[in-house]
């Protein structure tokens, strides 16, 4: 079908790609999550173009091209400083390994290139010159709110499992829902992920999270998706909790977590597994009560094995293990016990560390929190005039350093970290003490 009615804003750059195909007489038309976004007010994220021209003819259109994945069909063109992506109409083969085609032949029939496509609303073509090209449904789809496979979706799956996450994710991206059939064969082929490198299984996971809607995690459950990828999760929603803190159960709580907190990559990935080791040590009093104490240590190694698992940076598993590890600690409400609290969490984390005490206490029984966000209250503004004071917070900002130590006859060891570690511990319990001759003369008495 085809709409003269929508009119999407083409950048010049790719205006000027379908341009020159057009006028060496090539069908064009950008493609794909390009024209999703337009469509529905969004800014795309990039600007795919599908051509009927080959390969090498759209090199000879354009003086500067990149073959970036010519086997496939696809050329980057170079207009105006920009990279556009310009991929030949193609007919896949079999997915033997659920990724890659075994074989792609082009065609020049646009309408055997869009069906090969994932989702409906994915499968729209436009330009200026024809309009919008929607031959299964996509605008209705959008309309509807609902995220469909092109034709019968167990065939898509089988040719990219990867396909069953990515459906998920668009709901989480979009607010949709899922189309039932496209639903029931997602969870009859969630197994198939097993067969999807980790690093591909964490870039969805991510964009999932830090979407505008990150409870579409319990899709994934319901799905059996989580099952396969992500089976800790799945032990915290079977994980019932029965205190005066959580009347839902672990999982229920982490998606409300995740929820009340802004859609940062590191707090979303923390508060998905802040609580991941409740589910092994969890106890149950004579009185029916159910407790974790000490749920925070086997979670952060939980955090840890799973980060690493999905192929995360390093940096990444050391930041979301830390606040993992932390997430359950509860500072003095005093300045030294802020102090302390600060030094044990790391500085430079200590500002996430309570966006994660928040979001924690937004995601348990509405009845304590109004007395645990006071808590917070308090603790962030001890925290604020702390900061404002500049106090001493680490080893960096300490008034001596290890050669001050060797210079008044510390020999150089272990015992300058053990000295140091010492006058830190001072200057926590009294900033006014962070001054080079009083923490010298510190030292020395300590020899």
């Amino acid at each position: 079908m085809t709409d003269n009615n929508v009119k999407i804003s083409i950048p010049e750059s790719a205006r000027k790609v379908l341009g020159r195909l057009h006028e060496c007489g090539y069908e064009a038309y950008v493609v794909g999550g390009c024209v999703r976004d337009s469509v529905i007010g969004l800014i795309p994220d990039d600007w795919d173009i599908t051509t009927s021209a080959t390969p090498e003819q759209v090199s000879a259109v354009f003086r500067r091209t990149i073959d970036t994945g010519i086997e496939h069909g696809t050329v980057t063109v170079r207009m105006d400083g920009e990279s556009l992506e310009v991929t030949t109409y193609r007919i896949d083969g079999d997915y033997a390994d659920h990724r890659h085609p075994d074989q792609v032949c082009f065609t020049t029939d646009l309408e055997e290139d869009l069906k090969r496509r994932d989702f409906t609303i994915n499968a729209m073509a436009y330009s200026d010159r024809d309009g919008l090209i929607d031959l299964f449904g996509g605008m209705e789809d959008l309309r509807n709110r609902i995220v469909r496979c092109v034709g019968d979706p167990r065939e898509r799956f089988t040719e990219d499992a990867l396909r069953i996450f990515r459906a998920v994710r668009f709901c989480a991206k979009l607010g949709y829902d899922l189309d039932p059939v496209t639903k029931e064969a997602a969870t009859e082929m969630a197994p198939s992920l097993s067969m999807v490198s980790a690093e591909r299984i964490r870039m969805e996971l991510e964009k999932l999270l830090i979407s505008p809607h990150p409870e579409m995690i319990r899709l994934a459950w319901e799905c059996g998706i989580t099952k396969v990828i992500l089976p800790e999760f799945d032990a915290e929603m079977d994980a019932v909790q029965n205190n005066a803190h959580h009347h839902i159960t672990v999982g229920e709580h982490t998606i409300r977590t995740m929820e009340a907190i802004e859609p940062d990559r590191i707090l979303r990935l923390t508060m998905l597994l802040h609580d991941s080791g409740k589910p092994v040590c969890q106890t149950q009093a004579p009185d029916g009560v159910f407790h974790y104490r000490g749920h925070a240590a086997p979670g952060a190694e939980i955090t840890r094995e799973v980060l690493e698992r999905l192929k995360f940076d390093k940096a990444t598993q050391r930041i979301v293990t830390q606040l993992v590890k932390n997430h359950s600690l509860y500072p003095e409400l005093t300045e030294e016990g802020v102090r302390r609290a600060v030094v044990q969490i790391g500085e430079d984390l200590f500002p996430s560390f309570l966006k994660v005490k928040r979001a924690d206490i937004l995601g348990q029984n509405p009845e304590v929190q109004e007395r645990k966000l006071e808590y917070m209250d308090q603790v962030e503004e001890i925290y604020r005039h702390i900061q404002k004071r500049g106090d001493c917070l680490s080893l960096k900002t300490l008034a001596v350093t290890g050669d001050d130590l060797i210079g008044i006859g510390v020999p150089k060891g272990k015992e300058i970290g053990r000295i140091l570690g010492t006058l830190l511990d001072e200057v926590l319990k009294d900033p006014a003490k962070n001054v080079k001759e009083i923490l010298l003369n510190e030292a020395r008495r300590g020899l």
